[in-house]
């Protein structure tokens, strides 16, 4: 490096790459992202890309994001406005201008802002020169001529494929990032065609010398490293949802099999199980949602950990076969990755959209437990915990992630599987003279697992109405009424099991009591931890468990004078809460735009009803 540069340390920083879905994004935030972990930094990131397979090159609907946010402390969102626009062409910048901070950097590839791109992108004048870039630092880097200089001989299509890696190079000469890690990257990437390992390389490296040369990066900057103890690794919330459903098969005892079909934003799940075969995984990609999840079923009642994964329109599909497992009372584990709804809706955008679903989209009194992770990281410890509930139990849990924490990433400490906790599946033990297939544990009311082919087990499955103890079929009035009250205290009684709700503030109450679910934790949890720093009466309950609700949550929300309800839907939590809590008034806050909650949106509202009380 230049001894005439400046180098600034930072505590954090939040860049974004916006670009065509072709010019390579999602690779230079991944390479980008798996560096900074590899310089000790903490980080969460959020890829943002369009559902269109090929949208238009040049377009607002075509541009494709990705948004990481790195640094020294605890990182717990994908960050707000950014410090560093990448923008590749006019219609990234269009579409991404509002979310960079007042004086933050743009990097722009000048070789595509033309009146071509100008109108493709749908602006009437020129955005370079009608001030609206007016406080902002705009580089203008030729980044696609500079990459054709730089691998001369290649051939020209695939040559403009690499000119994400000159961006790269300009942003690890920026950041004082390590050049052996991306090239690291490139060699694991591209490791069976040699041809483009060394083209990718090259164009790396002359994306670091440009910004070594021009005067534009006079300063640049270093991010502080995380103090942080143990083995750590970059993970997304699908790949962390699909390792925990391993490990708690590993715990019981018992083989994992997972039926899905592939299905938008939970597809990487069953892709993730699919190369484990090396460790005992079963999949089976269905022809569809319901073959997925009966033949997930059909495993559990062999004796395996049965699984599926989709998403909400999938959901659908799979109720009446969830409803089969109600009432079979198998142990099944659904990871909902939930999208923008309804129909075929935002593929690619997270949503909380199907809490309702799930809670309720069942024919019949068909109760299933139900439970949210928080972070990419949590989806391991949420899908364990699922499974070990589903087990245990012998019941069904939907586990509810989302777009954002599924293909979103965090810094993850990877856990000692000998530290998580025992998994003791109910299993029923050969010849027992006593064995009812519907005999129930008098603590838990789950029914003994009697797996096919042990002796003296022989019992009847299947949809119809089960005879309480004997599991004959039954249409008897009273029998009816027994087994429905079983199935649901049954659930009601997991309550026993679970943590008791936690709060983050006051314990003993105060003025405002802040309530959120699943994959909004980051953001709700930075808001509210930066306005108690700044002397404001507020506190948060975060909800992991939604059904059974932890024990204590009445006494949770009695506490408190106000109470406000942030999820990304509608009202779906808030209804939830007023359906058993009616005695309290709830405030709610809605965001439904296929976005998660920003910091500073939650603060304006928090402070708004504080000022107000």
């Amino acid at each position: 490096m230049c001894s005439k540069n400046k180098v600034v340390e930072l505590d954090d920083v939040i860049i974004k790459f916006a670009g065509d879905s072709g010019d390579g994004m999602q690779f230079t935030g991944s390479q980008f992202s798996d560096t900074s972990v590899n310089e000790g930094n903490d980080l969460a990131t959020f890829p943002d890309f369009p559902s269109e397979i090929r949208a238009p090159q040049g377009t607002i609907a075509g541009v494709s994001g990705f948004q990481i946010h790195i640094g020294g402390k605890d990182i717990h969102t994908s960050g707000d406005l950014a410090d560093v626009l990448v923008a590749m062409n006019p219609a990234a910048l269009k579409k991404n201008l509002k979310w960079v901070r007042d004086d933050g950097i743009i990097i722009i590839d000048i070789d595509n802002f033309d009146n071509k791109h100008y109108k493709k992108a749908g602006y009437v004048e020129d955005p370079l020169n009608d001030g609206s870039l007016e406080g902002y630092q705009v580089i203008k880097a030729p980044i696609t001529s500079f990459t054709k200089q730089s691998v001369k001989g290649l051939d020209p299509k695939v040559a403009l494929k690499t000119k994400n890696q000159f961006v790269s190079g300009l942003l690890y000469f920026l950041f004082n990032r390590n050049m052996e890690q991306g090239k690291h990257f490139i060699r694991e990437k591209f490791k069976n065609k040699p041809n483009l390992v060394q083209a990718n390389i090259d164009v790396l490296e002359a994306g670091f010398h440009y910004a070594e040369t021009i005067e534009a990066f006079h300063t640049t900057y270093r991010i502080i490293s995380a103090d942080k103890k143990g083995s750590f690794r970059n993970v997304t919330g699908n790949v962390a949802a699909a390792w925990g459903l391993i490990a708690a098969a590993e715990k019981s005892g018992r083989k994992l099999f997972l039926g899905s079909y592939p299905i938008t934003p939970a597809t990487e799940i069953l892709q993730e199980l699919s190369s484990r075969k090396h460790l005992g995984v079963k999949v089976f990609q269905a022809e569809d949602e319901i073959a997925g999840v009966a033949s997930a079923i059909g495993a559990s009642f062999a004796g395996n950990l049965g699984a599926t994964s989709t998403s909400g329109p999938g959901l659908s599909l799979k109720s009446e076969l969830i409803g089969l497992a109600v009432m079979t009372e198998l142990p099944l584990v659904v990871v909902n990755v939930q999208r923008g709804g309804p129909a075929t809706g935002l593929p690619t955008k997270p949503e909380q959209a199907d809490l309702l679903q799930a809670l309720y989209g069942r024919n019949g009194e068909s109760p299933v437990v139900v439970m949210a992770a928080t972070t990419p990281g949590d989806c391991f410890h949420a899908a364990y915990k699922a499974s070990k509930i589903a087990m245990e139990h012998m019941v069904p849990v939907i586990l509810l992630t989302d777009g954002y924490l599924a293909n979103g990433s965090e810094l993850w400490n990877i856990p000692d599987v000998d530290n998580l906790p025992n998994i003791k599946p109910p299993l029923a033990k050969a010849n027992d003279s006593n064995y009812a297939p519907y005999r129930r544990n008098p603590e838990t009311l789950a029914r003994e697992w009697a797996v096919p082919g042990t002796e003296g087990l022989r019992h009847r499955v299947g949809g119809l109405e089960k005879e309480d103890v004997t599991g004959e079929v039954s249409h008897d009035a009273l029998n009816h009424q027994i087994m429905v009250k079983y199935r649901q205290e049954k659930v009601q009684r997991i309550a026993n099991y679970i943590p008791e709700q936690s709060i983050v503030g006051s314990q003993n109450g105060g003025k405002l009591l802040v309530v959120s679910w699943g994959g909004t934790f980051g953001a709700v949890f930075t808001a509210v931890t930066e306005m108690r720093k700044e002397g404001k009466d507020i506190s948060l309950a975060h909800f992991d468990y939604i059904n059974p609700l932890p024990k204590n949550t009445k006494e949770v929300l009695s506490k408190f004078d106000q109470i406000i309800v942030t999820e990304l839907n509608n009202g779906q939590f808030v209804n939830y809460l007023r359906d058993n809590f009616p005695q309290y008034d709830y405030l709610k806050f809605n965001k439904i735009q296929g976005l998660p909650f920003m910091i500073y949106e939650l603060k304006e509202k928090f402070n708004e009803i504080l000022e107000e009380k």
